[in-house]
């Protein structure tokens, strides 16, 4: 007989999100996402400046704000058919590059590393490096005094949790640097941005801010301690993230992969992202745009936007909201509907639930890296274990590209270019698209202008994709997807079903 466990809320993550799964002899036989709590940005926005979108979008999302000010800046550049400079362009994608950097970073050490290591193993840390052996002292301190939150897990270790010693407090060393790290990245980024998280310097047609040759040696500066590429590209994300991502991926993790923990519908997109000629142009991008269906990774079709389509059969949504594309979407509650048990709807493309986020982005680009490690070691290319590791392999190439942006830049001003922005007048009517890459996945946003106001807006974040409820076909979202077959052995102790969640960063 089937045994059904809740958890309500998932912890680590940005967001409410509740997980039902029915356990029969010890794996998942089902599952249920639940977004438990309306954003209704949208409904906020109804009737409002179009050019309010830029600010308010951005609070849609404390994790990755520069990712939502991307879609709504592209979104409002096509609806006021401004024509973005060059530099505003560079600088936006340094902008969202330096959030991505920071995501990453933070989704590896502070969301999901605790969900695999047992951080009480550190007290039998024998080493006699000066930094570890104060860390394990700080450590030791917490669990005389028993207090070891926020640095363990809410389940008890099993057979997938680390407890090597040396491992362990070298992990939980860089946990620490970590929290370093992202502090630094943010300051990157507000060097153009103006402040994070929330930045402030990108506007319909282009950014506020003008380059200066010391503003791009201050970015430089900070990106180098991330990524020297004038040094073999050593720094904190080849040197400790990438180093740790792989150490554990290819060692005590590894049969999470070989098993193929996590796997969905094999179906993935992208969006692209980071534009290299005309903002908004998802054909040529650094990150490429693309179409995976039914685990056919050598096919990688183009993407079409007008495919979307958002289905609100399980949604606390009116059914008049289904079956729409987002840019004709609608934002209208039905909180007592019998079929109903998320307030995400269920975005599809082609009538088909896809993956989207890093690994997305990686098949999408058939990234060698990747595949070489899932093939040399057996991983599963399309699990859970894929998910982490495809994270830290796009965090590095984002860094290495940003060099290049930062000399396009200068470049640029060596030339004379010092347009920033096309700053046009609100519309008295039009319609706008923005479709971006935010570091968990594919967004998009779009808006109708009518009689100077916002007439409608509608935000498909990138977690709607993944944490998406069944549709009317009846097949599961992507995280309800891999969370079947994973297996429980303890119903009390589900670490393996957040491992899984966690892994698509939600």
């Amino acid at each position: 007989m089937a045994e059904k466990v809740v958890i309500d809320p998932v912890t680590r993550i940005e967001g409410h999100l509740k997980i039902e799964v029915e356990i029969e002899d010890g794996k998942v036989k089902d599952a249920w996402s639940t977004a438990s709590m309306a954003r209704g940005f949208e409904v906020l926005l109804k009737g409002k400046d179009p050019r309010d979108a830029q600010v308010v979008c951005e609070r849609i999302c404390g994790v990755c704000p520069a990712a939502h000010g991307m879609a709504a800046s592209q979104n409002l550049d096509a609806a006021f058919g401004a024509e973005v400079p060059a530099n505003a362009r560079i600088i936006r994608n340094l902008i969202v590059g330096a959030n991505y950097i920071q995501s990453h970073i933070l989704h590896f050490y502070h969301l999901q590393a605790l969900d695999y290591l047992d951080v009480t193993a550190v007290a039998k840390y024998q080493g006699n490096d000066p930094t570890l052996v104060t860390v394990k002292d700080k450590i030791v301190k917490l669990i005389q005094a028993n207090d070891t939150f926020p640095l363990t897990p809410r389940y008890d270790p099993d057979e997938f949790s680390v407890n090597d010693p040396d491992i362990v407090t070298l992990a939980v060393a860089h946990y620490l640097q970590a929290l370093e790290m992202r502090k630094k990245a943010h300051a990157m980024l507000s060097i153009f941005g103006g402040r994070m998280p929330s930045y402030v310097s990108s506007v319909p047609g282009g950014v506020t801010v003008h380059p200066t040759v010391d503003m791009i040696a201050a970015f430089k500066s900070y990106l180098k301690e991330f990524v020297d590429i004038e040094n073999d590209d050593r720094g904190f994300i080849k040197d400790v993230y990438y180093t740790d991502v792989l150490t554990l991926a290819t060692g005590p993790l590894l049969p999470l992969g070989t098993l193929g923990v996590g796997k969905a519908h094999g179906n993935f997109m992208s969006f692209g992202m980071f534009d290299l000629e005309k903002s908004g142009d998802y054909k040529n991008r650094f990150l490429p745009s693309g179409i995976i269906k039914g685990g056919e990774l050598a096919e990688v079709q183009d993407f079409n936007p007008d495919k979307l389509v958002e289905d609100v059969k399980y949604s606390w949504y009116t059914e008049d909201c289904g079956g729409r594309h987002p840019s004709d979407g609608r934002t209208e509650f039905e909180l007592d509907k019998k079929s109903a048990y998320s307030f995400s709807k269920a975005p599809r493309y082609d009538g088909k639930p896809v993956e989207v986020g890093p690994l997305a982005r990686m098949l999408v680009k058939k990234d060698k890296t990747l595949l070489d490690l899932a093939a040399k070691h057996n991983i599963e290319p399309t699990g859970a274990l894929a998910r982490t590791a495809a994270r830290a392999i796009e965090c590095l190439l984002v860094a290495k590209a940003m060099h290049e942006w930062l000399d396009e830049l200068t470049q640029n001003l060596k030339a004379g270019v010092v347009d920033v922005c096309d700053d046009k007048e609100v519309p008295s009517s039009g319609k706008g698209i923005g479709l971006v890459e935010a570091p968990r996945g594919s967004l998009g946003h779009f808006i109708e202008v009518e009689g100077k106001k916002t007439k409608n807006y509608q935000a498909v974040p990138a977690t709607i994709w993944n944490a998406s409820p069944r549709d009317a076909k009846g097949v599961r979202g992507p995280i309800e997807e891999a969370l079947i077959d994973t297996p429980v052995p303890d119903p009390k102790n589900p670490n393996n079903i957040v491992r899984v969640i966690r892994s698509f960063d939600p």
